[in-house]
């Protein structure tokens, strides 16, 4: 067995002496791990950092095997990650969310959204509304969207502002008035389409946004799978209000 394919480094763990197991998010067969021989050494190392873009040929004898992985850079992203701590908790949460797709399964659009945001680890507002915009696509992809095409009691489509929780279906301003304190905030920029030519939002509507997103991912996905360890998505959070305020 063997393939050839682009891929995301998501984490290495240790596999004996010298040799790493290596998790990667590709594009064309989901996510996927093998093993890399000499991984831990100083030549292989600085090229399996999480956030890197790799050329990868996996082999194996059955395709139920782990396999083995070789590779070579894209893209590398390690320095800057490293150089900032919004970049890095950036990475780290986008590999707890990559997590939750299933193994070995191609999500092409999802591979791309992920380098995309990655290619914008240098931009901490524009990360920020992306990485927010990932956590609703992993959440579609999972079979729990968001509805916010029309207002959920009146059908209509403008002054949309909340989101109610138990529907997880946008309300505008007038039907929700009367259960305001009971609604979701729902960011006007969530409702565009990501435009590189539009300023980014204010850090009001990112932690809005954020708050939108995190209420369903805790419902639908981290209580029912038992993730309690969602330190990545808080200090990301600590890290964007710390970098947004300073300007």
């Amino acid at each position: 067995m063997e393939w050839r394919d682009e891929g995301l480094v998501l984490a290495t763990r240790r596999f004996g002496e010298r040799d790493c197991v290596l998790e990667v998010m590709t594009e064309h067969h989901g996510r996927h791990l093998g093993l890399v021989r000499a991984g831990r050494s100083s030549r292989h190392a600085p090229m399996l950092q999480p956030g890197n873009r790799l050329a990868l040929v996996w082999r194996a004898r059955l395709d139920e095997h782990l396999g083995v992985f070789s590779a070579e850079t894209l893209h590398a992203r390690a320095g800057q990650v490293l150089a900032s701590p919004l970049a890095l908790h950036a990475v780290n949460h986008l590999g707890l969310l990559l997590r939750l797709m299933p193994e070995r399964e191609a999500h092409s659009h999802v591979y791309h959204a992920a380098d995309g945001l990655c290619g914008l680890l240098g931009e901490p507002a524009h990360l920020a509304a992306t990485m927010v915009r990932f956590e609703l696509m992993i959440l579609s992809e999972l079979g729990f969207g968001l509805d916010l095409s029309q207002c959920a009691a009146t059908g209509s489509v403008g002054n949309l502002i909340y989101v109610s929780p138990k529907s997880a279906r946008a309300v505008s301003a007038e039907a929700g008035a009367p259960y305001a304190g009971k609604l979701l905030k729902l960011p006007s920029f969530l409702l565009e389409a990501p435009r590189a030519d539009v300023p980014p939002p204010e850090l009001e509507a990112l932690n809005e946004a954020f708050e939108l997103a995190g209420f369903f991912l805790q419902r639908h996905v981290f209580e029912p799978r038992g993730i309690s360890d969602i330190s990545s998505r808080k200090a990301l959070l600590t890290q964007m209000n710390l970098a947004l305020a300073q300007g």
